[in-house]
């Protein structure tokens, strides 16, 4: 293949421009924002679970503190109303007086133990309110945080993009000016070379791979026509001649 020297030297404006494009897309690719939102994503998913269940066990409770206080409260009329007919008088019966009595005895037996369950529920209740309310704050907070590192990756994410177009309109002015079977050559060699696919030859060593060449490859290569596209014998990179290649 044959080129203007003029149009090989673009090569490596053009390959400059193509390394600039891959470090601001590795760039966007590595930015710490990514591990933090990770990190934070994960964080406020084991919150909402946490939370959730909190919550049902809260619910939990509090119905059955619905059904502890009804008991009682049905414990506590039974009795009223067995006391007021003690009270009244009108049971002439022994046998039922003293029935009545031992009943009343037992029910307020029975009504002690039910508060105490009542209490004990309370104080479940009141430590699952004060385990949603802390995991509601957790995941408020969770929820900033979150919200506040994917604002940083956008903000990032706009910055590093910008500047890519205007590297990609630096691009196109370059290319433009280069013959496409050179492109097609050069960007085959590039996804084939991790990225660069034209090097300069520079005093006597392939900048691409950084192997040096012998005296007679130089000799080959200053032999070859100035128009000749030359490829490094190691790496098979575009040699770029310049002043400074040593031929």
């Amino acid at each position: 293949m044959n080129a203007a020297p003029a149009d090989q030297n673009r090569l490596l404006d053009l390959q400059a421009i193509d390394s600039r494009l891959d470090q601001l897309a590795h760039r966007r690719r590595s930015l710490p924002e990514h591990a933090e939102i990770d990190k934070a994503t994960a964080d406020h998913t084991a919150l909402k679970s946490l939370t959730v269940a909190a919550e049902a066990q809260l619910g939990d409770t509090t119905r059955e503190l619905t059904k502890a206080e009804a008991d009682v409260e049905q414990v506590r009329s039974r009795s009223a109303r067995n006391q007021q007919r003690l009270d009244s008088g009108t049971i002439n019966s022994p046998k039922d007086l003293e029935n009545l009595q031992h009943e009343v005895g037992s029910l307020a037996k029975r009504q002690s133990d039910l508060e105490d369950v009542v209490l004990e529920i309370m104080e479940r209740m009141e430590s699952s309110q004060t385990r949603v309310t802390e995991l509601g704050a957790r995941l408020e907070h969770s929820t900033v945080t979150l919200a506040e590192a994917e604002a940083r990756r956008e903000a990032a994410f706009a910055e590093i993009d910008a500047d890519a177009e205007k590297v990609r309109r630096d691009r196109e002015a370059v290319a433009v000016a280069v013959p496409d079977d050179l492109i097609k050559l050069y960007t085959r060699l590039r996804d084939q070379q991790g990225g660069v696919g034209a090097a300069r030859l520079y005093q006597r060593r392939c900048e691409g791979c950084r192997v040096e060449f012998a005296v007679s490859d130089l000799n080959a290569i200053k032999a070859e026509p100035k128009d000749a596209v030359v490829r490094c014998d190691n790496c098979g990179r575009i040699l770029v001649r310049t002043a400074e290649s040593g031929v």
